[in-house]
């Protein structure tokens, strides 16, 4: 029988079968932990569960050199760059690894960076509920403590540079995979990051079909809309980084200005309600409300509405009000 090499829509009616069977896989492996270790227990444990449960599924089929049930429920199988030979041991070994491990393993090591950057003296002093909970050893309390002596090792500026780093580092990580989905799209070759770093591509078993034509040409015009769309996200996200970047830069200048030359001689004036004191360098939301400059500005950072009215806004919109007195 011929092979041809599997259109788009195959590939990612596997992938569609196959995600119903790990969810139902990890549902039943949930359930059974949680009814013998008790609800504490696996709330401390559950994405080591799915994580065992991806790789118990992707070993019992892919590892084994076995089909998964989404790549016989549409009829395709695996084979290496040659398109001649099935993937070797190691292929498929690294496969597994970069799909179901690394992304566990890198989000994992992402979060705990995250959080001793900015956990400040209280997520180095001493261990954290989540960490005591997990029992004398756990993953999270192992990179934990490797991240605490790595962060214990940087100065205060360098913790302030390193911490934007680490949310661009996952942003980029999410634009990447839809740059790739939008690739795949266009060229139908890899649906997964996996299955490209692993060379590992599809022929599907029932041969050409004659609408494949079809087929590939709707979703390389899907992949040139979803490259649009994904460029104007990226347009969108570094006009905001700037924005912040120009509010910081604005805060920094501000704040170093004499206190005496905004602050009113007024013993009654008005306070912000941010800081709990008087209001220096007043500056009025889009809303009329009126907060000190640098307290607005860090609240902004975080949440980009007015903190009385919730009306939201652009830190951009924030109105300075030079030699206000009130």
């Amino acid at each position: 029988m011929p092979l041809a090499p599997a259109n788009q829509s195959q590939l990612i009616r596997s992938s569609q079968k196959d995600e119903y069977y790990q969810t139902f896989l990890r549902n039943n492996a949930n359930e059974a932990f949680q009814t013998l270790a008790g609800s504490k227990r696996w709330l401390d444990w559950r994405r080591e569960i799915e994580l065992l449960s991806d790789l118990a599924y992707y070993s019992l089929t892919t590892f084994s050199g076995y089909q998964t049930l989404g790549e016989e429920y549409v009829s395709i199988v695996q084979v290496d760059p040659t398109k001649c030979h099935i993937p070797s041991g190691f292929r498929r070994g690294l496969f597994v690894v970069c799909h179901a491990a690394f992304p566990y393993l890198l989000d994992k090591v992402l979060v705990c960076l995250e959080n001793e950057l900015e956990g400040g003296q209280e997520s180095r002093g001493g261990l954290s509920w989540r960490q005591a909970a997990s029992g004398p050893w756990s993953l999270e309390r192992w990179l934990r403590s490797r991240m605490r002596r790595a962060v214990g090792l940087l100065s205060e500026p360098q913790r302030r540079v390193c911490l934007p780093a680490v949310f661009v580092l996952q942003q980029g990580l999410t634009l990447l995979h839809r740059l790739h989905v939008a690739l795949f799209y266009i060229k139908g070759s890899f649906y997964h990051l996996s299955k490209r770093a692993a060379g590992i591509s599809y022929l599907g078993v029932t041969g050409l079909n004659r609408d494949d034509g079809m087929i590939r040409s709707s979703y390389r015009l899907l992949g040139a809309v979803s490259l649009v769309q994904l460029l104007i996200t990226v347009c969108l996200q570094l006009n905001n980084f700037r924005q912040r970047q120009r509010a910081r830069q604005e805060w920094k200048h501000y704040r170093n200005l004499s206190p005496q030359c905004t602050r009113s001689s007024d013993p009654r004036a008005a306070r912000c309600i941010l800081c709990l004191e008087d209001r220096r360098h007043s500056t009025s939301t889009p809303c009329g409300h009126l907060f000190c400059w640098e307290c607005i500005t860090e609240w902004c950072n975080t949440k980009a509405e007015c903190p009385l009215c919730r009306e939201k806004f652009q830190p951009h919109r924030l109105v300075y009000l030079r030699n206000y007195i009130a």
